[in-house]
């Protein structure tokens, strides 16, 4: 859908929704098309019609301003060279402004990578989020998965052919007799199952099919939340080695 949104969508649809909309009609107009502006799109001139109340035109263009804001404020829109004025001045569409709108998922893409614009672990700050904004998802969520499998391997000295869940269910023993090494033996037996349950099923779902054929985590948003489980797990471990050096 290419045609400008109604005065009812841009009173009623979400600023984000709206702000591809409008991407999708500015994508179809020349780049020269005063439209293509904050000042065009904002006035409320082009949302009136002789069926139109003006209250609802005017309410129609402020709420394009907004999404036009939003629109540069993502790096969807960017002004010409000689503009002075990032808002009030004619844009062109940017090429991530393309990408997106070649997305057919392009707006649950953006949210996905804008869930990642937090303080990651240490361990995943740099690569892992670098491979997500690349579009690497399976990559991601497999890396991210990788580096609990190594830092558990790590703090309980494990060697390097014990792997996936058994690696996880050794680390994390519930038997009495014989508990794993990042056992918390302060927990109930119950909690120190669940724990060994979180940490095997998380490495067994997310991480070792991967590492034998190809799985697909090209939805954005599902990539985003198993490298956000990777970094739970991290921070839960990060715990365990400071237990293991006050011990």
């Amino acid at each position: 859908m290419s045609e400008r949104p109604s005065v009812q969508e841009a009173n009623e649809l979400p600023v984000d929704e709206l702000a591809l909309r409008l991407l999708r009609f500015f994508a179809r107009l020349d780049e020269e098309d005063p439209s293509i502006a904050r000042r065009g799109i904002g006035n409320k001139g082009v949302w009136v019609t002789e069926r139109e109340d003006r209250t609802l035109a005017l309410s129609a263009s402020r709420r394009a301003v907004e999404a036009w804001d939003w629109l540069v404020h993502h790096g969807l829109v960017a002004p010409r060279q000689d503009a002075t004025s990032p808002f009030s001045e004619p844009g062109y569409i940017t090429p991530r402004g393309h990408a997106v709108l070649a997305d057919e998922q392009g707006l649950a893409t953006m949210r996905a990578e804008e869930r990642l614009d937090v303080d990651l672990h240490p361990l995943l700050e740099h690569r892992i989020r670098r491979q997500f904004l690349l579009g690497e998802y399976e990559l991601a969520a497999f890396a991210a998965m990788r580096e609990v499998e190594i830092r558990v391997r790590q703090l309980g000295q494990f060697p390097d052919d014990l792997v996936g869940g058994p690696l996880m269910r050794a680390a994390f023993s519930a038997r009495e007799d014989v508990p794993g090494p990042l056992t918390d033996t302060a927990q109930v037996g119950s909690e120190q199952q669940a724990t060994s349950d979180l940490f095997a099923g998380a490495i067994g779902v997310f991480k070792n099919p991967s590492s034998h054929r190809q799985v697909s985590f090209d939805a954005a948003t599902t990539a985003s939340e198993i490298v956000f489980l990777a970094d739970l797990l991290l921070r839960m471990l990060d715990g365990v080695e400071r237990r293991l050096e006050g011990s």
